[in-house]
């Protein structure tokens, strides 16, 4: 078998997975973060698979939705809202800008922290997204059902995705779009339980293997789809 025809198989399982609502590992490139997300389609996110982004993965969890969603909700870049000298140089190492935009809690959460409160936000989250890139929601109706801050933080795509930017968010919402799931996706990053630091990729990669997770490199992804 070819390196095209694994790559293609890769994606192809990549996608099935995330028309089934399961995940998909995420690396991105050595030379940016070098990191592994577990990635979700965000509609059909469980509390039983908050649980697994805390256990297996254990960074943040976020929802990512696409720029043309996040804009008809009027969802701004979280450091062009913060009134304080720690967010004039957002100087980032791996990037130009960070994907941060408001954490929310959806109003029928309690704490909003809790396995069930944030799959709650997160699912609520991927039907405001449809519904806005459908032109039937708008700032106003995200106020009446979600409240910031909060304990799920949403992350806003790029216009162009993978043509402007390259990071999970894009990767994540790249996928989605290809798979036809909704603007919408959840990722958390894979660290190490021993040394704290991102997972390394071959350790990610074990694990896809002994889950049955698809992994496909952000490369691959930006070769089959940018």
């Amino acid at each position: 078998m070819t390196g095209t025809q694994r790559t293609d198989d890769s994606l192809a399982r990549a996608l099935s997975a995330f028309r089934a609502g399961d995940p998909v590992l995420v690396h991105d490139f050595d030379d940016r973060e070098g990191e592994t997300d577990i990635v979700y389609p965000a509609r059909s996110v469980t509390a039983a698979d908050v649980a697994r982004l805390r256990n297996d993965a254990g960074g943040l969890v976020c929802a990512a939705l696409s720029d043309d969603a996040a804009e008809a909700m009027d969802l701004p870049f979280l450091e062009s809202e913060i009134d304080h000298p720690a967010a004039g140089d957002h100087d980032l190492a791996y990037d130009d800008r960070s994907s941060f935009s408001l954490p929310v809690n959806h109003r029928e959460t309690f704490t909003g922290i809790t396995d069930s409160d944030r799959a709650l936000t997160i699912t609520k989250l991927s039907e405001a997204a449809d519904a806005a890139v459908g032109g039937e929601y708008d700032a106003e109706d995200f106020a009446a059902d979600f409240r910031a801050p909060g304990h799920v933080n949403v992350l806003r795509g790029a216009p162009g995705l993978l043509d402007d930017r390259r990071g999970h968010t894009e990767l994540g919402l790249a996928l989605a779009a290809e798979a036809g799931v909704g603007p919408a996706v959840v990722v958390c990053e894979m660290l190490d339980d021993e040394s704290g630091a991102a997972l390394s990729t071959d350790a990610a990669r074990e694990y896809a293997d002994r889950r049955g997770v698809p992994f496909l490199d952000g490369d691959r992804i930006v070769d089959s789809l940018a």
